[in-house]
């Protein structure tokens, strides 16, 4: 029997698929702290979490029987994915499940934003009648600049599209034939800063891209430019936001997300009035809580009863048709990699994996990772390595990984 514990709020329809499997218990516990979910998580297989639980180092240590962390949503920046790989405990998200209403909700800020509508709001809602107060911007024919191109990036370059704006994007992992087919003309970042009057953020949070949007960006703005964040807080240098619209270089932001969530009262970007923000709402419809429960549900059971690895952050995914063709080579692989560690005399440096035949035409990644798992358990005299964790060791160990294919 497989223990689960779901440790924030989860739709309805995921906890029924999660109880209606036989072989699996499900204890929900929503609003724990870290030291409260290090102090249960012992005996449980399985965790789920929103963005309201904080997955530790602390915490994953104490998973003495954890095999696998799914995440509701997208942003797995809550919990520790460096820790849960080297303990070689998968990390899975559901990074369809609130495209839409992520895309969505981007549109509407950008629009509330140029027409200043909850300011409108506000001002009635205070007995007054300021009509001349309020002039906005039209965002037909302005140019809208996207940071990150992937699934919310590409569905909010087509919305905007239909609302007759050019599209511009920064994104190095996107090809120039894949923006022009979306009708994008793809620019570096410094191009899309200077050009656009509308900017919106679509990256993950990753060391790379903390405080990507900070003075230096806002520098190279146009002076009026509108900013939109529905991504992470921390991409954008709150400080330097706050400098940039009191020197009138930046006409207003839209903030779903903030650094530090819930954002002190007194945050000094909360006093501005060109500044409208939510709290964090990007995936919250109903459709999208519906969508992110089923997907994670689904995930960890298919997970717990038939090791299938779907939406993996920290190791290969394998759809049920490719673990069907994969099995027998990764058992194969792995008795390969045994014998290999036990013919060694000396720690090895370098480890060649040469496919041929019709599993070359695969996604053989699995495949390495067998390998390293046989062998570094034999080297290590020891089971914990496993396919998540493998790849982590030999880099750890400095041995270089190289496959080759023949077809």
């Amino acid at each position: 029997m497989f223990k689960v514990l779901v440790a924030d709020k989860l739709a309805k329809q995921g906890l029924e698929i999660l109880r209606a499997c036989p072989e699996i218990e499900v204890e929900e516990a929503a609003g724990l702290k870290p030291k409260e979910l290090r102090e249960k998580i012992r005996p449980f297989h399985a965790l789920i979490v929103r963005s309201g639980s904080t997955v530790t180092a602390e915490v994953i240590e104490a998973a003495d029987h954890l095999k696998v962390i799914g995440r509701a949503g997208i942003g797995v920046d809550n919990i520790d994915v460096e820790a849960a790989t080297r303990k070689g405990i998968v990390v899975m998200n559901t990074p369809a499940g609130n495209n839409v209403t992520t895309a969505e909700h981007t549109i509407s800020m950008m629009l509330s934003l140029a027409r200043m509508i909850p300011q409108a709001t506000a001002s009635m809602k205070a007995g007054k009648w300021e009509k001349s107060k309020f002039i906005g911007s039209e965002v037909f024919n302005k140019t809208l600049g996207i940071i990150g191109m992937g699934n919310i990036g590409t569905l909010v370059a087509e919305r905007a599209l239909g609302l007759k704006m050019r599209v511009i994007a920064y994104d190095p992992f996107i090809s120039r034939e894949v923006a022009q087919r979306l009708g994008v003309e793809l620019a570096p970042f410094e191009e899309v800063l200077e050009r656009a009057d509308f900017i919106t953020i679509h990256t993950p949070l990753t060391n790379e891209t903390r405080g990507m949007i900070g003075a230096a960006a806002f520098a190279r703005m146009k002076k009026g430019v509108r900013l939109v964040n529905c991504a992470r807080g921390g991409i954008v240098d709150e400080a330097a936001l706050q400098q940039a619209i009191e020197s009138g270089k930046v006409a207003g932001a839209a903030l779903d997300v903030f650094a530090q969530e819930p954002p002190p009262p007194d945050h000094p970007l909360l006093r501005l009035e060109q500044v409208i923000c939510t709290p964090h709402l990007g995936a919250a419809t109903e459709e999208a809580q519906v969508n992110v429960a089923v997907a994670i549900a689904q995930q960890i059971v298919n997970f717990l009863t038939r090791g299938v690895i779907q939406d993996a952050v920290n190791v290969p995914s394998m759809s049920p048709e490719l673990l069907q063709v994969l099995s027998p080579y990764l058992t194969l692989a792995e008795k390969l990699g045994s014998l290999q560690g036990q013919m060694l005399t000396q720690a090895p440096k370098e480890l060649a994996i040469e496919y041929a035949g019709d599993i070359a035409n695969y996604d053989v990644k699995p495949l390495t990772l067998a390998v390293l798992r046989g062998l570094l358990n034999r080297v290590l005299e020891s089971s914990v390595v496993n396919y998540v964790n493998a790849g982590t060791i030999a880099q750890e160990r400095g041995i270089r990984v190289v496959e080759a294919k023949t077809v």
